[in-house]
C-alpha cells in the first residue's frame, strides 16, 4: 500500500516537470533570435505505478521528466544540405562568367574583337586602293597588331582568372579543414556529455549551423548511428558515430578525428593544358590518399571551381596503349592510339609538351611527344629522371591512357583553346597566302608571313612550309601548335618595314597591283578560305560569346532556382525547429497554470496532513 505521504511525493514530481517546461520555454524564448538554435520541448512520461494489492490495482506515482529535446527534423536538413550544394556552385559560375562576359564584350564603351577586326579590314580594304603606299601598309600592319594586342590581353585576362579560381580553390579546401576541425572536436564534446544521459542539445545546434556552411563549400553526407556496449550488444551507451562524407561519398570526419585536405602546387613540367598558367594546385588527403576532385557527383562552391579552372568541355586527351618499347639509352616509349576528332587536328591540339600522363592507372611523367598523323597514334618519351628509373610494364599494354580527366563544363581551358584555334587558323590561312608562289614585296622578294608567335626565348615562330605538309610533328616543332592567343604576334620584319608586306603574285606587275590583297580581304569573311566552327574568320565573336552567354544564363537560372529552394526548405525548417514568440507565450501560460496546480496540490496536501498528525489523535 502507497505511504501516507504518496500524493505529497506526486504533487512534487508535477512540480519538477512544471519547473523544467517553464525553464525550457523561457530558454526557447531567450534564443527566439538566436542563428540555428533548434526549439527545445520537454520529454515528459508518466512514472512507473504502483501495485498497491487492492480491488483497483495499481497507482500512479506522477510524471518523470526522461529529457529535453530539441525539436529537429532531419529530412529538412539533408535537403537544405543538398540544395546548398547546387546554390554554391552556381553562385561561384555566375561570378565568373559575368566576369567573361565582359571580357569579350563590345560596344560604344569598350573596343572588343568586332570592332578591331573591322577596323583591320577597312584598312586592308584602304590599302587595296594604295597597295605601294608605306603609310597605308603601316596603317594595315598597325591594325593588324592590334588584333593580336587584343587576343593576348584576353589571354591575359583569362590566365589571371585561372589564377584567381586556383587560389579561392585554396581558400575553400582551408574553410573545409577549418569546419571539419569544428566538427570534429563538437562530436567530442557532445559523446562526453551523453554518455551521462543529457542530451546536448546545444551543441548538436552548432554543429547543424556547421554543416549548413559547409554544405555550401561542398556536397555532404552525414551518417549519426548509435554505439553499443561491446560486452552487451542490447545496451546503448548513450554516444554517438558520427561520420561527415564530403565529394560524393570520400570521408571527412569520423567522430571525434578528421583527415584534413591540402593542396599541392603542379611543377612546372606538369601543365595539364598548353595554356593553364603555372602552379595549379591539386588537392590531397593527409594522408597521401587521392581526393576525387573530378567526382562528377561533387558539388559546391568548391566543384564549381573546379569546373571553371579545368572544364575542358570533356576534351582531353585519351586513347589506348598499342605500342611500349625502351631505347638502348633506357628511356620508355608509349605509343597511343587515339579516334577522337580534335586530336587529330593539330590546331586544336591542347597537350602540353611536357607533363604527367595517367597510363593504366598509374601516374607517369613524359618530356615530350611525337604524333604520326598517318597511324592517329601519340608516341610519349618517358622521363627517366622525374620517373626514377621506374619502366613502364608491358601488362600496360592495351591498357587506358589519358592526360588530366573528362571535365564536362565549359571552363577556361576551353575558351582559351578555342581563341588558339582561332589564331591558328587565321594566322595559317593569311600567312599563305602571303607566302603563296609567285607572291612578291616590293623589293621583288618572296612575299613573307605576317603573323607569327612571339617566344619566351625572344625568337619567333617560322611555321617552315615543310613541316605542315609532314605526318610526323613533334612537340618541339615550329608549327602552328606552338602559336597561341598569348603568344600571338606581328613578325619583326614587317613591323620594322612595311614595304616587305607582299600584295601581289606577279613580281613584274606595278606597285599597284593587290591580288593577294584581295584574297587576303575575302578571307576574312569567306568561310571557305577559313573556317572557324563553321563560320567565317569575322563570326568568331558570336561563336564565343553565344557560349559565355549561355553559360552564364544558364548559371544565373541555377542560382536563382536553388536559391529560392534554400531559402523555401530554411522556412519550412525554422516552421518546425524555429522558435515561435505566440507558441512559446502560450506555452508559456500552460505550464504556469500547471506549477501552480501542483503548488496548490501540495498546500492542500499540507493541511492535510496538519490535521491527520496536529489534531487527529488520543
Amino acid at each position: 500500500m502507497a505511504s501516507q505521504f504518496y500524493g505529497l511525493n506526486i504533487s512534487y514530481t508535477g512540480l519538477l516537470a512544471s519547473n523544467a517546461a517553464l525553464n525550457t520555454t523561457a530558454n526557447n524564448i531567450a534564443n527566439a533570435d538566436t542563428h540555428g538554435y533548434s526549439r527545445q520541448v520537454v520529454n515528459q512520461v508518466a512514472g512507473n505505478a504502483l501495485r498497491t494489492y487492492t480491488t483497483f490495482g495499481c497507482s500512479g506515482s506522477g510524471v518523470d521528466v526522461r529529457s529535453i529535446e530539441r525539436v529537429r527534423d532531419e529530412f529538412y536538413d539533408v535537403k537544405f544540405w543538398i540544395n546548398k550544394g547546387t546554390e554554391g556552385e552556381y553562385d561561384k559560375k555566375q561570378y565568373y562568367m559575368n566576369q567573361m562576359e565582359d571580357y569579350f564584350l563590345d560596344d560604344t564603351t569598350v573596343k572588343g574583337f568586332k570592332t578591331i577586326f573591322d577596323e583591320m579590314r577597312g584598312s586592308l580594304e584602304e590599302l587595296m586602293k594604295n597597295a605601294g603606299d608605306t603609310t597605308v601598309k603601316s596603317q594595315f600592319i598597325g591594325y593588324a597588331r592590334n588584333l593580336t594586342t587584343y587576343f593576348n590581353e584576353m589571354a591575359g585576362n583569362l590566365t589571371k582568372m585561372q589564377e584567381d579560381v586556383n587560389s579561392e580553390i585554396k581558400i575553400k579546401v582551408d574553410e573545409i579543414n577549418s569546419y571539419a576541425q569544428e566538427i570534429s572536436s563538437l562530436n567530442k564534446q557532445i559523446n562526453v556529455i551523453e554518455l551521462t544521459g543529457v542530451m546536448a542539445n546545444e551543441l548538436r545546434d552548432q554543429r547543424t549551423v556547421i554543416i549548413d556552411k559547409l554544405s555550401k563549400v561542398i556536397d555532404v553526407e552525414v551518417n549519426e548511428t548509435p554505439i553499443y556496449d561491446t560486452n552487451n550488444p542490447e545496451r546503448f551507451t548513450g554516444a554517438h558515430r558520427c561520420i561527415v562524407r564530403i565529394g560524393g561519398g570520400q570521408v571527412l570526419v569520423d567522430m571525434n578525428e578528421y583527415n584534413p585536405l591540402h593542396c599541392v602546387a603542379r611543377e612546372t613540367d606538369e601543365k595539364a593544358y598548353q595554356s593553364d598558367t603555372l602552379g595549379l594546385y591539386d588537392i590531397e588527403w593527409s594522408n597521401g590518399a587521392t581526393f576525387g576532385m573530378y567526382n562528377k557527383t561533387m558539388r559546391g562552391e568548391l566543384a564549381g571551381l573546379i569546373q571553371l579552372r579545368d572544364g575542358n568541355n570533356g576534351e582531353h586527351f585519351n586513347g589506348k596503349i598499342v605500342e611500349i618499347r625502351r631505347d638502348s639509352q633506357g628511356y620508355d616509349y608509349v605509343t597511343v592510339k587515339v579516334d577522337a576528332d580534335y586530336l587529330l587536328d593539330m590546331k586544336k591540339s591542347t597537350l602540353a609538351d611536357e607533363g604527367v600522363i595517367n597510363l593504366g592507372d598509374t601516374l607517369y611523367k613524359y618530356e615530350g611527344w611525337t604524333f604520326d598523323k598517318e597511324s592517329k597514334t601519340y608516341t610519349f618519351k618517358m622521363s627517366q629522371e622525374e620517373n626514377n628509373g621506374e619502366q613502364v610494364p608491358y601488362s600496360k599494354m592495351y591498357r587506358e591512357a589519358a592526360v588530366n580527366q573528362s571535365v564536362e563544363y565549359k571552363g577556361i581551358p576551353y575558351y582559351m583553346q578555342q581563341m588558339n584555334e582561332w589564331v591558328r587558323l587565321f594566322a595559317s590561312a593569311a600567312n599563305e597566302i602571303l607566302t603563296q608562289p609567285g607572291s612578291s614585296d616590293e623589293y621583288g622578294n618572296p612575299g613573307q608571313i605576317l603573323f607569327t608567335g612571339n617566344l619566351a626565348n625572344a625568337k619567333q615562330l617560322k611555321f617552315r612550309k615543310e613541316l605542315l605538309n609532314m605526318e610526323m610533328i613533334t612537340s618541339e616543332d615550329d608549327c602552328y601548335r606552338q602559336l597561341t592567343a598569348g603568344n600571338f604576334g606581328i613578325t619583326n620584319a614587317l613591323l620594322d618595314d612595311p614595304m616587305l608586306l607582299a600584295t601581289k603574285t606577279d613580281a613584274q606587275e606595278g606597285q599597284d597591283k593587290y591580288d593577294i590583297l584581295e584574297r587576303l580581304y575575302d578571307m576574312t569573311s569567306d568561310a571557305e578560305i577559313m573556317s572557324f566552327r563553321g563560320g567565317s574568320a569575322d563570326e568568331f565573336l558570336e561563336w564565343m560569346l553565344a557560349d559565355v552567354s549561355l553559360n552564364t544564363e544558364r548559371a544565373k537560372t541555377f542560382h536563382s532556382n536553388a536559391e529560392t529552394m534554400s531559402n523555401s526548405i530554411e522556412n519550412q525548417r525554422i516552421s518546425i525547429s524555429g522558435v515561435d514568440h505566440d507558441e512559446e507565450t502560450v506555452n508559456l501560460v500552460k505550464f504556469q497554470n500547471a506549477y501552480n496546480l501542483s503548488s496548490k496540490m501540495i498546500q492542500v496536501l499540507t493541511e492535510i496532513y496538519d490535521r491527520l498528525i496536529l489534531e487527529t489523535g488520543v
